[in-house]
């Protein structure tokens, strides 16, 4: 891609699951240059087994488990990550994530990309993950030559080598000790935005001291999968950013400072291994010689501190107060964007990344597009042509007749089965084909509504929802869901959004010192499609109909939970 060679440009880079890859966004905000590396398919030794490891200062590259966080670590790696004998342990080598690094970089080079042009880098990581530096990696960190890849010399550089990843859900003894230490689970959220999670970072970090104490030890920094890519683009330890930092429950999201109460349950003398939070759109330094003399990038260009996936996704999407982004895919997820969020329970409140003063939120509604497909099956004849025409053949608010569909055991909330309810509130065993998917319909955007609510959201008259993932293609589904928020959908590109979102957050954060908003770095940024609009009369209708829902779900609740003591 030569040809753009001469283009001055920030790159966007996402360290996900199962790859790592780095767009560049040009002044004009056009994507112009794209690269990846897939683990499985590009780093394939990370699939294979080796000859077992020696102890872990050798400096030799090592794959199993006495390099591991965990014991019982399996011999293989797939999808980017090992899922060890227990099924809850999920771990992945953290050198995988150096060499794909290399490797990216190398094919930029080969292709003529001109790094002398980059103003500045920032990136995105997995959410949650962590990794464990050993004492003596800064030393490294700084003397990196540029003569060798990063992964040649930095092998010897991690005292956990297969670290824990979002996918683990091994760590309830800990979630349990962190609730009961901050007074209470609703009290922890309140705190950091989250009760205590399985795959949160802190979690993961008491357990790997309470099994591992020596590899604990012999960590002279922790760092999250993004701050660990920045670091990388540093050559010294980059401190982790608020928004990410928010899902590690240790950060008090109000005070942006890491909570002695929850420090203290989960290991000793964590905070001078954390170093302190810094604001997401931080300048945190300039980058490294070491990409100025191996690959020609410009002294100056500037690191932006990296974030997490989810909030680089916002960044992306180039939501603003106000607004909601829904994503129909597998599993639903709904972002919020709040001023004054009401930590629950359920769903997570994250420090926004684009704007340090207000926040991000997130629910997770594992009944999604699995169940739509189901009841287009069972009631429209196995066809979307006939799912569309049953939502335009039946009124808003469905005659009163309201329906909760969780083929699997839900998420937000915490319940199974489905259950229909009349216009009486009586519960009954079947609704008419056209009303069964209207139920369903009005039912998924009802919940996503009243839970986004109870959080701290309110719809706006500037409020506009996009939507992405595979049902955003159909209309009517917009529609229901344009009428049910009472306000107008929109629809966009969102490939690559976590890239694209870190690219446009690395020329905010050239600007940030001045003031200047988010949203006047993006504007030049192309505008998302208007796809629906609420219908007349829809406010009223649905005003009218969520409280009843949210009776419906309790007594729900209460039948699944038994009554409160």
């Amino acid at each position: 891609m030569a040809e753009h060679a001469s283009r001055r440009c920030c790159l966007g880079w996402d360290f996900s699951t199962q790859q790592v890859k780095v767009v560049a966004v040009d002044a004009d905000l056009n994507v112009f240059y794209e690269e990846s590396v897939r683990f499985d398919r590009d780093l394939p030794e990370f699939g294979r087994s080796q000859a077992p490891p020696g102890p872990a200062s050798s400096g030799r590259l090592r794959l199993l488990p006495a390099q591991s966080a965990f014991s019982g670590s399996p011999r293989r790696t797939r999808g980017g990550v090992h899922i060890h004998k227990d099924g809850l342990t999920v771990t992945s080598p953290v050198l995988m994530w150096v060499q794909a690094l290399d490797i990216v970089l190398e094919k930029m080079k080969a292709s003529g990309f001109d790094f002398s042009q980059v103003l500045a880098v920032s990136g995105a990581g997995q959410q949650h993950g962590s990794v464990f530096w050993k004492a003596g990696a800064s030393q490294v960190l700084t003397s990196l030559s540029p003569d060798l890849p990063l992964g040649q010399q930095l092998q010897a550089c991690f005292s956990i080598t297969d670290c824990p990843v979002w996918m683990d859900s091994s760590t309830t003894a800990q979630c349990r000790r962190l609730e009961a230490a901050a007074g209470g689970a609703q009290a922890l959220s309140r705190l950091t935005g989250s009760r205590a999670y399985e795959r949160f970072t802190g979690n993961q970090i008491a357990k790997i001291y309470q099994q591992n104490p020596e590899a604990y030890s012999n960590t002279e920094r922790i760092s999250l999968v993004s701050s660990f890519a920045a670091s990388l683009f540093l050559g010294s330890y980059s401190p982790v950013d608020y928004s990410d930092g928010s899902g590690m429950n240790l950060l008090q999201i109000h005070d942006k400072v890491w909570s002695q109460v929850c420090l203290g349950a989960c290991a000793p003398r964590l905070e001078e291994k954390l170093g302190p939070p810094v604001p997401s759109c931080a300048a945190v330094g300039a980058i490294s010689s070491y990409y100025v003399w191996r690959y020609g990038f410009h002294p100056g260009c500037q690191v932006v501190a990296f974030t997490g996936d989810n909030p680089a996704s916002l960044a992306g999407m180039r939501l603003e107060e106000g607004d909601i982004a829904v994503s129909l895919g597998t599993s639903d997820t709904l972002f919020v964007w709040l001023r004054e969020p009401v930590p629950a329970l359920e769903g997570h409140v994250f420090c926004n990344p684009v704007d340090p003063q207000h926040f991000l939120a997130l629910l997770c509604f594992k009944n999604g597009s699995l169940t739509r497909e189901k009841v287009r099956d069972e009631s429209a004849s196995c066809s979307w042509g006939e799912f569309s025409r049953a939502l335009r053949s039946t009124q808003m608010g469905n005659g009163g007749n309201l329906g909760f569909y969780f083929d699997v055991m839900e998420i937000t909330p915490e319940a199974t089965g489905r259950h229909r309810f009349n216009a009486e509130g009586h519960e009954v065993s079947a609704f008419p084909r056209d009303v069964e998917v209207r139920a369903l319909v009005e039912g998924q955007f009802m919940a996503k509504r009243l839970h986004a609510e109870g959080l701290g959201y309110r719809v706006v008259p500037k409020t506009k929802i996009l939507a992405t993932g595979g049902a955003s293609h159909n209309r009517d589904i917009l529609q229901v869901l344009a009428d049910v928020f009472g306000a107008p959908v929109y629809v966009m590109d969102t490939a690559n959004s976590a890239c694209v979102g870190s690219a446009y957050r690395a020329f905010h954060g050239l600007v940030a010192g001045t003031n200047m908003p988010f949203s006047e770095v993006v504007k030049l940024a192309p505008n998302p499609r208007l796809a629906a609009t609420p219908a007349p009369g829809a406010a009223q209708v649905y005003e009218a109909l969520l409280p009843k829902y949210a009776k419906l779900e309790q007594r729900i609740l209460s039948q699944v939970q038994g009554p409160p003591e």
